[in-house]
């Protein structure tokens, strides 16, 4: 009995110990497979995912902020600044950097307190927005300095950063404004040359890189980066101030004197292609590019918020550059330069030509009238010049042909863009009926300006050829650039394009139209206008006429050169 009992208490005794190893043996493969687990995920952080989560580590303790480049300025040729920026600052803020929602409120209302904006709305879009956004821009230094303050004692992640940046001004407002043009809130050109040179003028934007604390201020004495920034290269303009002022002061007035709908004008250095004025009228305040100019604001409420926007667009249109019209009488210019040099008729020569009021185009029934009923009798070609007669320049487009008339349209520019650095030029220049298609009464109206379309700076870059020798030159809106961080200057040289007509007919038409001002036409230009009599002038007047019935009203002009010996 007793040596019974005895075994039984071993047996009791050992039981406990075997359970007790099994335990141990488990956990130490627990540990071991946590142990192996830990590696795992200590080699995937650092060698897979390291360089996603160094790049967020280091977002978080940097703090980058943008150093915007300055725009270039932008002169007259006689240095007067027609465009300038002046350093300011903008203001964004992240709503993704804010760790509390209960932050967001005194964000917002510090914020409204100091920059004066809604801290409601504010408070709106900090709570619906997950992406940094624009919460003020042009805040001038002492603001900004108001503004640090207040980040840096806040000490809670405000998500707001502070980038340098640039306002724009024009000191002249209105002058010239639609060869100017303007920029948008992300100091872009949006139209003119601020559109078409935007590249120059803009630079290259550079960062300054520092350490942070929690509340996103920088830490002071840190290490830092700056790459600094590429400012934009100052542009001088072609266009004389002086000149462009009395352009549309008297432009201004002839518009509304006769109750125009608008008016364009340009001034060209003939021998350069330099523009000295380039007007439009109405035009519109470049510091205000909003807001709808005089003609405008007179429908500006019946319009839909489209055509609002496109109306705006069109109010900043260079359309001197941009617009196509019927040149009208003006051309016959152009078909008399064509005559002389290719010595179809003298411009001398008693009845050349006799108008008896029309003239009917074989195969057309309705005749082409002249605006003198009556008639003009026999003519020399500088009498029908003078006299603006449509009958005579149709005999003559018919005598000089299609294939001649179309080879010195050409090469007077009106088949393709005059160059000019303005964006919205025309791809292929004028539209004229295709040469295999036109027939005798298209071409004898294509001799006096009319069923054809051109733009005003085709056909003043075509009239300087004639006035400069027959030398067909580009037209210059830019004269240099300067590059700002270094001093150096560009200069734009005159680029002449091809001799058009010899110097011989080139006088002789420019003699031509010195008697359309003082025998003609342009009898006005001396008598009306005070102390012209002592320029010699020569010009021809233009009217076309609406096409087919059409609405849009006539369309009046005149070209003019002065002195006509140089």
């Amino acid at each position: 009995m007793s040596k019974k009992k005895s075994t039984k208490q071993k047996s009791d005794i050992n039981v406990p110990n075997k359970i007790s190893r099994v335990k141990i043996v488990l956990v130490l493969i627990f540990i071991f497979i946590l142990m192996i687990a830990l590696l795992g995920r200590v080699g995937y952080l650092q060698i897979i995912d390291g360089e996603h989560l160094q790049t967020e580590a280091t977002s978080q303790q940097t703090l980058t902020e943008t150093l915007s480049a300055k725009r270039g300025t932008i002169y007259d040729s006689t240095g007067d600044t027609l465009a300038i920026s002046y350093d300011t600052d903008k203001v964004y803020i992240d709503p993704s950097d804010i760790e509390k929602n209960s932050d967001k409120e005194i964000i917002a209302q510090g914020l409204s307190s100091i920059l004066g904006i809604d801290s409601a709305e504010l408070t709106v879009k900090l709570n619906e927005s997950t992406k940094r956004f624009l919460v003020a821009s042009d805040v001038e230094k002492e603001t900004i300095d108001k503004l640090k303050e207040w980040r840096n004692n806040l000490k809670i992640a405000t998500g707001i950063s502070i980038e340098s940046s640039t306002s724009r001004s024009y000191p002249s407002g209105a002058l010239a404004s639609t060869v100017i043009g303007i920029i948008g809130t992300d100091n872009q050109g949006l139209a003119g040359i601020e559109y078409s040179w935007d590249s120059f003028l803009s630079g290259t934007a550079g960062k300054s890189v520092s350490l942070k604390d929690a509340s996103q201020s920088e830490i002071a004495n840190s290490q830092q980066s700056y790459i600094a920034a590429e400012n934009g290269y100052d542009l001088t303009l072609t266009i004389d101030s002086n000149i462009q002022r009395i352009v549309e002061k008297h432009l201004a007035q002839a518009v509304d004197e006769y109750e125009c709908e608008s008016g364009i004008t340009i001034a060209m250095d003939p021998s350069t292609g330099k523009i000295l004025a380039m007007a439009d009228y109405p035009s519109y305040d470049c510091n205000t590019p909003y807001t709808p100019n005089s003609k405008l604001s007179e429908v500006w409420d019946t319009l839909s918020t489209e055509d609002k926007s496109r109306s705006i667009y069109r109010m900043w249109t260079p359309k001197a550059v941009t617009d196509t019209y019927e040149p009208g009488s003006v051309f016959k210019i152009i078909t008399s330069s064509i005559a002389i040099e290719e010595n179809i008729l003298e411009p001398n020569i008693v009845g050349t030509f006799n108008c008896s009021g029309s003239i009917t185009v074989a195969g057309e029934k309705k005749p082409i009238n002249c605006h003198k009923t009556a008639g003009h009798g026999k003519q020399t070609l500088t009498n029908a010049l003078e006299n603006s007669c449509n009958p005579a320049f149709v005999q003559l487009g018919l005598k000089i042909g299609k294939n001649v008339s179309y080879k010195y349209y050409n090469a007077f520019g009106f088949f393709g863009k005059t160059g000019i650095s303005l964006s919205g030029e025309p791809k292929y220049g004028g539209i004229f009926y295709p040469l295999n298609e036109i027939n005798e009464h298209e071409l004898g109206t294509a001799s006096f300006g009319q069923r054809f379309t051109i733009t005003p700076l085709q056909m003043i870059t075509a009239a300087a050829a004639i006035a400069n020798d027959g030398v067909l030159v580009q037209p210059q809106i830019v004269s240099s650039m300067t590059n700002t961080d270094t001093g150096e200057v560009t200069t734009f040289e005159t680029q002449e394009i091809r001799q058009v007509i010899s110097k011989e007919t080139a006088d002789t038409v420019a003699s031509m139209m010195e008697s359309v001002v003082t025998n003609g036409t342009g009898h006005r230009v001396v008598t009306s206008i005070e102390g012209m009599s002592q320029y010699s002038v020569g010009g021809k007047t233009g009217t076309s006429e609406p096409i087919n019935g059409s609405t849009d009203g006539y369309i009046a002009s005149f070209l003019a050169i002065s002195p006509v010996e140089n």
